[in-house]
């Protein structure tokens, strides 16, 4: 189990010995100061997630620290202990955000089944936050579907992996489901009933990325009027997935590799550093060697996140799964509203013949578009794109028997999407399945490539 950090502030120096030492043999990462200065300290240079403190100490007030705790850290929950308790102290230090008021002495074990509470509201809070974002994208179902040797391969490999804390690298084309390999991987681990938070790093600016991933201090920046809790704080004990991480900034690539190499961080306009408890799945459709030959991606970063490689063929390489995926796509369907859709054998064959650039994903949305088309219970052939009804190699009918490359076939099938939408790019790369600077990206390599 992961450990919890706690900062034990107390004046009595045999107290913080032996409380801290029992609760450091009960799993929690202890920190102690004799003084709210000292506390001060402590707090500017890590982030904790629980705090005991005194209310009275001789160069202060613990319920003046604890005002600044709520402040700069709500997500950490304050204890509060006093051998004089009175009533107002208690009212006073519940109103200003408190978990509880305890009175000294009080029994090891009444502290210990407190803190429990106050990490298990922190479970509760965390997993609530990441609940909320996953909302919308949850699918009917999220295992990965296919009985061919190459998927059986990714299946053991996945549980194989999730086993282990190890950083994972996704690799495989758009459309090809790496963040269903991603989910597998964190549903699989011992962190499954912990936070799965999924970051696109290709559809925010830099700036908007870092204040995502990081979070910010009130007041860091015009509009900053308030303190922002990052993904990887509301990940914490759970698993971050960075889908397109080849499309990080060399600034935010420096900012990862840290939290990678320390498990630390600091907000945009924050000093103290935040430890969390994160483990990072990356993906990528694009080669990271290339990119670092170019100068374009971090070497250091690159092995960093390359612990463990996880390849997702292209469905090309995997026909034989189509018809079960087809299948699937058509069972899942809110379109389909109940109705027995099968599909012909002449339509299957199309299917099965299409090279399908966009991947699995494009056979989702040709699946949605057949039956929106099918008035009866079975899809034909015309209720198909006239893109996959024509030859794998997208209708080239002068030269029937001609092999392409993988770039030619992608750059057919873009112009093909662009002319279908009239150029409006913004349609093409939802299309697509990519975000609209990838597909601007990839306008210019094709256009730089000589057909």
């Amino acid at each position: 189990m992961s450990e919890t950090t706690l900062l034990l502030v107390d004046d009595e120096e045999s107290l913080r010995r032996l409380v801290g030492n029992e609760l450091s043999r009960s799993g929690y990462l202890v920190d102690t100061a004799g003084g709210i200065a000292e506390a001060r300290e402590h707090l500017a240079r890590k982030h904790f997630h629980l705090v005991v403190l005194d209310v009275r100490m001789p160069d202060g007030s613990g319920l003046d620290l604890l005002k600044e705790i709520r402040e700069s850290s709500p997500t950490t929950e304050v204890i509060m202990l006093t051998g004089y308790g009175t009533v107002q102290e208690a009212i006073r230090a519940m109103k200003d955000g408190a978990h509880d008021f305890l009175t000294k002495p009080c029994k090891l074990a009444e502290l210990e089944a407190v803190l429990e509470k106050a990490v298990q509201k922190q479970q509760l809070q965390r997993g609530h936050t990441a609940l909320q974002r996953e909302v919308d994208r949850l699918q009917p179902a999220d295992r990965f579907v296919g009985s061919t040797a190459q998927v059986r391969e990714l299946l053991h490999m996945v549980q194989r992996v999730a086993e282990t804390d190890s950083t994972v690298l996704i690799r495989g084309e758009s459309g090809v489901g790496k963040e269903l390999v991603a989910r597998a991987v964190h549903r699989h681990s011992r962190r499954s009933r912990q936070p799965f938070v999924v970051v696109d790093c290709a559809s925010l600016h830099e700036n908007l990325l870092q204040s995502e991933l990081f979070g910010h201090e009130k007041g860091a920046y015009t509009g900053a009027i308030r303190l922002k809790h990052g993904l990887f704080e509301v990940a914490d004990r759970g698993t971050i997935f960075l889908d397109e991480i080849a499309e990080l900034t060399p600034q935010l690539q420096v900012k990862l590799l840290r939290v990678l190499e320390t498990g630390t961080f600091r907000r945009v306009g924050g000093t103290a550093d935040i430890r969390v408890d994160v483990r990072v799945i990356a993906a990528t459709n694009r080669s990271l060697e290339s990119m670092m030959k170019e100068g374009q991606f971090r070497e250091d970063l690159y092995y960093r996140l390359n612990v463990f490689s996880i390849h997702i063929p292209p469905l090309r390489e995997r026909r034989d799964d189509i018809p079960s995926l087809a299948e699937h796509f058509i069972s899942n369907s809110a379109i389909q509203q109940k109705r027995a859709v099968k599909i012909s054998p002449d339509a299957m064959d199309v299917l099965t013949r299409y090279n399908w650039p966009g991947n699995v994903r494009e056979l989702e949305n040709v699946i949605e578009r057949a039956l929106i088309l099918c008035d009866g219970g079975v899809i034909e052939p015309q209720h198909l794109p006239m893109g996959v009804r024509l030859s794998p190699q997208f209708g080239d009918d002068a030269h029937p028997r001609e092999h392409l490359t993988l770039e030619e076939i992608e750059r057919r099938y873009i112009k093909r999407v662009l002319e279908d939408c009239k150029g409006h790019r913004q349609r093409a790369a939802a299309i697509l399945g990519i975000s609209e600077r990838n597909l601007y990206r990839k306008l210019k390599e094709l256009d730089s490539t000589p057909a």
